[in-house]
C-alpha cells in the first residue's frame, strides 16, 4: 500500500492491484537497522496504546453501540457486494486476481457468485462463510500463495459469520435456522475479525514494500505524486518513503490486533483507507469493502461498554475466560431482545 497526500489527505492502495510485473525479494532491506528501527517503533506505540487504554479505554456512544446487533447484517453485505463487485470485475478474491476465460475461472468465479448470493440475502449463510474459506486455498492453487494471502481479511470476515450466524435481517433467522448471537458469539467474532484484518496490514506491508522495496518504488515512480515526504519538500526518496510507509502500515496492522482504544484506531486506520477511492476508483472500493466492514464492526463494538471490553481481549474468548468480556454479562435472550431505541 503506498502513502499518499493529496488535498490534505493521507492515502493508502495496494501496488499489486495496478501493477502486476514480477519483482525479486529483498530481504536484505527488511533486515537493514532503520527499517527494524521503525518496526520496532512501530511494536513500541502498539504497547504504549494498550497501556493508555488500561486507563481510558473509549467513549460510550450510544448511537453507535445499538447498532451492535446488525453487524453481522452489515458484515454480509459488505462481503456480498464486494464478492459480486469483484466478480463483475473479471477478479477473484482482489484484483490481483485475474479469472481466466476457461474452465478452471468460470468454476472459481461460481464460488464467488455463490459467496455473494448468500451473504446477501442470509440463506445458509454459514455455509457460504465456510465456502468463502475454501477458496483461499482453491485460489492458491490458480494464483499461488502470496495473492491470497494477502487477503486473509477475507477469512476473518468468513469466521465472523460462522460464529455470530447470519443476524438479523436474513433467510435463515426468518425461518427459524438461525438465532440471534449471544455476547460471547459477538466476542469470539469480533477477535478472529481484527486479527485477520491486522495480519493483512501486515502482509501487505511486506508483501508491497518492506519485502520487496522494488516494487514501491517502480510504482512511486509510475506515481510521483503519492510520495507525501516530496510533495511537502523534503528530500526523500522513494526507498526510503517506501521504508516509512511499511513501518506505517505495520503500526496499523499491530493496532486492529491490539484491538485497544477501537474507536481512535479505526478513524486513524480508516480515513487512508476511504481517502484511496477517489484515485483509484472501483477497483479499489470493491477490494477494500471487506476492510471497511471490519471497522465498521470495531468502531461500533467500541463504542458499546459491554462489548468494548472483547475488542481487546489478546486470546479468543472461551468458557473459562468468559470473565475477561465483562463484568456482566448479558445473556443470550437478554441480548436478542435488544432493539435501538426510537
Amino acid at each position: 500500500m503506498a502513502v499518499t497526500w493529496e488535498a490534505g489527505s493521507i492515502s493508502f492502495a495496494h501496488e499489486t492491484w495496478f501493477d502486476h510485473g514480477v519483482y525479486p525479494t529483498d530481504w536484505g532491506f527488511t533486515a537493514e537497522p532503520l527499517t527494524l528501527a521503525f518496526l520496532a517503533a512501530a511494536l513500541l506505540l502498539t504497547l504504549a496504546v494498550r497501556l493508555v487504554a488500561r486507563i481510558f479505554p473509549g467513549l460510550d456512544v450510544p448511537a453507535l453501540g445499538r447498532l451492535a446487533p446488525f453487524m453481522p447484517f452489515a458484515i454480509r453485505l459488505h462481503l456480498a457486494v464486494s464478492t459480486l463487485g469483484l466478480l463483475s470485475l473479471g477478479f477473484y478474491l482482489s484484483p490481483a486476481m485475474d479469472l481466466k476465460a476457461n474452465l478452471t475461472g468460470v468454476l472459481l468465479g461460481a464460488v464467488m457468485a455463490v459467496v455473494a448470493i448468500t451473504m446477501a440475502t442470509g440463506w445458509r449463510a454459514r455455509w457460504g462463510a465456510a465456502l468463502l474459506i475454501v477458496a483461499g486455498p482453491l485460489g492458491i492453487v490458480e494464483f499461488g500463495i502470496w495473492p491470497v494471502l494477502q487477503r486473509i481479511d477475507l477469512l476473518g470476515l468468513a469466521v465472523y459469520v460462522l460464529a455470530t450466524g447470519p443476524g438479523r435481517w436474513s433467510a435463515d433467522l426468518e425461518a427459524g435456522r438461525a438465532v440471534e448471537p449471544a455476547l460471547d458469539d459477538h466476542a469470539r467474532a469480533i477477535w478472529a475479525l481484527r486479527l485477520a484484518a491486522g495480519v493483512s496490514l501486515i502482509v501487505v506491508a511486506f508483501g508491497e514494500k518492506l519485502a520487496t522495496p522494488a516494487l514501491a518504488v517502480h510504482f512511486l515512480s509510475d506515481h510521483p505524486e503519492l510520495n507525501l515526504a516530496q510533495q511537502l519538500g523534503m528530500d526523500m526518496s522513494g526507498l526510503e518513503y517506501a521504508r516509512l510507509a511499511g513501518g506505517i502500515e505495520v503500526l496499523f496492522g499491530l493496532l486492529l490486533i491490539s484491538g485497544a482504544l477501537p474507536q481512535a484506531c479505526t478513524v486513524l486506520v480508516g480515513i487512508p483507507f476511504n481517502a484511496t477511492l477517489w484515485f483509484f476508483g472501483a477497483n479499489e472500493l470493491m477490494g477494500h469493502l471487506p476492510t471497511y466492514g471490519a471497522m465498521l464492526a470495531l468502531l461500533v463494538y467500541g463504542s458499546d461498554p459491554q462489548l468494548r471490553p472483547t475488542v481487546s481481549l489478546l486470546l479468543p474468548p472461551s468458557p473459562r475466560r468468559r470473565t475477561d468480556l465483562a463484568r456482566r454479562r448479558r445473556d443470550r435472550e437478554a441480548w436478542a431482545a435488544r432493539r435501538p431505541s426510537g
